[in-house]
This record gives structure tokens, C-alpha cells and sequence, in this order.
């Protein structure tokens, strides 16, 4: 009997079966695993990238504590349609620091992934406090009261200690001047706002995002994050792989008019 021929004893004994499922399973499994424990082979290096800002981070953990992930996901794909209405397609490398990550399919509002600078402080704070103000076919809470709420300082040191430990690159330095580098983001004109900006990078928005300088609040912390997205990566450099994603959709849609006309 070849050996081809074995399958018969598979097929003859459901236990002997069962077993050989289970450990094609678990060796299939672990090969498509295990390498992405390995971040810095699977995630190509990318221009710009850096930690959230400890203001910034208050402000992603007030978006998912309110569930805007829920209706809004974090992920331009790489087909045509979507990126002419969000821009560049989603690298890995965007959410490298993400824990968790934001992506996802279900878009009952539109795509964030690109939303940073897309629209003035102004206008977040008004589709915040009343959505159909300026989106009237709008199903979005009102969270006119995140404006009235200061955000929670005081344990941004330990937010940036735990993601140090789970391999995001902060810094001692970061770690004890959180506090200091959350209120200074919304204060352009105090001393400890270039110490920021050393720390992070040049494209860390420094200015009052809630339009209330008198108190640092959630809306503050939420419109800070929101403006950061999509802004760090100069995407320049990488126009010669989404031309030829797009080039790629063009042809293949083509294809398909061509072959459902010939039908």
C-alpha cells in the first residue's frame, strides 16, 4: 500500500481522525501565530511614528470609554473607494502602539483613521456637543458634558509605566513628566510646553482644544487625540505603493465590467 493510501485509516477510524484534525490544526495554527509575537518582524518600520502624548492618551481612553469605537473603526483598506474618501490605506505600523487596536469593519459614522486636521477644534467641539448641529443626518450622542468634565491626570504616569512594560518606547522622563506634559499641551505659553515638544516631536499640537482655558477637560483630552490621527506618517513616501494598489483595484474592477459585459 502507498503511502498516499494511509488516508484510508483517517477515513476508517473517527478517533485516529480526530487526533490527526487537531494536530494539522495546532501545526497550522502556530505557524501563522507565532511570528507575530515577533512585532519587529511583522511591522515594518515607518517615518514619524511615536507613543501617544500623555494628553493624547487620556484622550484615546475617553474614546473607548464612551464606545466610539463601536461605531466608528480606525482602518482605511486598500481598495480605491475608500481611499479617495479617507485617504492613504492604513499601515501597521499606525497602530503599533495601540492596546488595543482600533481597527475594524463596522462604520455606523464614518472612518477616524484619517480624521486629525481634517476639520478645526471648533467644529469637534460643536459635533461633540450637538452632532446634528453640523451633521444633521447624524445618530451620535450629544457629550456636550465631556466639556464640563476635567480629565483625570493623575494616573497618566501609571497608563505610561504599563504600556512601557508591554513594549511601547516611554521613557522614564515621559513617565514622570506626564502630568506636567498633559497640562502643558493645552498651555502654549507655559514653560514646560517645549519640554513637551522635545520629548514628542515637532507635529505635538500645543493649543486649548475645548476652547475653555480655565479647565483642562475630557473634550480637551478627546479633540487632542482625534487631531493626531492620521497626521503623523508623511504619506509621500509611500505613494508609489498606493498607486499601485489603486492601479491594481482599476485593472481588476476593468476586468470584471469587461468579463460581465462579455456575459
Amino acid at each position: 500500500m502507498s503511502l498516499w493510501k494511509h488516508h484510508e485509516k483517517f477515513e476508517r477510524n473517527s478517533i485516529l481522525l480526530l487526533i490527526g484534525s487537531i494536530l494539522v490544526i495546532s501545526v497550522g495554527g502556530l505557524v501563522e501565530i507565532v511570528p507575530l509575537f515577533r512585532k519587529e518582524v511583522t511591522i515594518e518600520k515607518v517615518k514619524g511614528m511615536r507613543p501617544y502624548t500623555p494628553l493624547e492618551l487620556a484622550g484615546r481612553n475617553i474614546y473607548i470609554r464612551e464606545g466610539c469605537y463601536n461605531c466608528h473603526s480606525q482602518q482605511v483598506r486598500p481598495l480605491r473607494d475608500e481611499a479617495e474618501r479617507y485617504g492613504h490605506y492604513s499601515l501597521a505600523a499606525e497602530s503599533m502602539y495601540d492596546f488595543p487596536f482600533q481597527w475594524g469593519s463596522k462604520r455606523t459614522g464614518p472612518d477616524l483613521a484619517r480624521v486629525g486636521g481634517k476639520y478645526s477644534d471648533e467644529w469637534h467641539r460643536e459635533h461633540l456637543r450637538a452632532p446634528r448641529s453640523v451633521v444633521p443626518e447624524s445618530v451620535m450622542p450629544n457629550y456636550a458634558f465631556l466639556a464640563n468634565q476635567g480629565v483625570n491626570l493623575n494616573e497618566l504616569a501609571d497608563d505610561l509605566r504599563t504600556l512601557k512594560i508591554i513594549g511601547v518606547p516611554y521613557t522614564d522622563d515621559m513617565i514622570a513628566s506626564a502630568y506636567t506634559d498633559a497640562e502643558a499641551q493645552v498651555l502654549p505659553d507655559s514653560p514646560q510646553a517645549e519640554a513637551l515638544v522635545k520629548r514628542y516631536g515637532d507635529k505635538v499640537k500645543v493649543r486649548d482644544f475645548d476652547g475653555n482655558p480655565g479647565l483642562i477637560s475630557d473634550m480637551d483630552a478627546l479633540i487632542a487625540y482625534l487631531q493626531m490621527m492620521g497626521t503623523l506618517v508623511d504619506f509621500a513616501d509611500y505613494d508609489s505603493g498606493f498607486e499601485a494598489v489603486a492601479q491594481g483595484n482599476s485593472v481588476q474592477g476593468a476586468a470584471h465590467t469587461s468579463a460581465g459585459a462579455k456575459k
